[in-house]
């Protein structure tokens, strides 16, 4: 089995992306879908969040606000340390399980997308690392339709994670997702076609 990393800069297309590898043949294991899960109510991490943070990030029906509680992590390197600090082991035990699971059943090639696979080292572990990017002001706009936040949230969002430019450094492979979803999709296309040829063990050259 295989296991590439997928990453890019908030708001650059790392899901389409992913969906595209899906529909190919790829097992997609999302780090933000178990985020999601690890903290819904009644979960550990859950707990531990709304004692850290409080019950003003919750929602009328008990759940995460997590609108609310990505704007404070966004202007608050020191909370959203201690986010992650919560959320991270949790999000690991569960990513293992997954791998664990998807090497047993006899998948070929598994994509673990995430936001934060070269800020957390993750991607040293897999066979390579897919990079998305789009130009700034795309990812801008993108973010700001998205989440409806107000232009210095967008700015704070962007800070607090490493530069597209840094990430495609560390890349074997990047798609540019700044153009038409054909020519995303014509770029994802090429590069499924190098990963599923390669050798378990192999690391492709960068490319794009």
């Amino acid at each position: 089995m295989k296991v590439f990393g997928l990453t890019g800069g908030i708001a650059s297309g790392k899901s389409t992306v992913a969906g595209m590898l899906g529909d190919l043949g790829a097992i997609i294991i999302d780090a933000d879908m178990i985020a999601r899960q690890v903290v819904e109510p009644g979960k550990e991490t859950y707990e531990k969040i709304k004692e850290s943070f409080g019950e003003e990030i919750l929602l009328p029906d008990g759940g995460i606000d997590r609108r609310k509680l990505r704007r404070i992590v966004f202007t608050d390197k020191d909370k959203r340390a201690l986010l992650d600090s919560l959320v991270h082991p949790a999000v690991m035990k569960e990513t293992a399980s997954q791998l664990k699971n998807a090497a047993e059943s006899g998948v070929e090639v598994v994509i673990y997308e995430a936001a934060l696979l070269v800020e957390t080292g993750l991607y040293l572990g897999f066979d390579g690392l897919i990079v998305v990017k789009c130009d700034r002001e795309h990812q801008k706009s993108r973010l700001k339709k998205r989440d409806n936040v107000t232009s210095n949230e967008v700015a704070s969002a962007l800070a607090s994670q490493s530069s597209t430019e840094e990430k495609i450094k560390l890349a074997n492979y990047i798609i540019d997702n700044g153009k038409t979803l054909g020519d995303t999709l014509e770029q994802v296309t090429a590069l499924w076609e190098i990963i599923t040829s390669m050798e378990e063990g192999d690391i492709g050259s960068k490319t794009d």
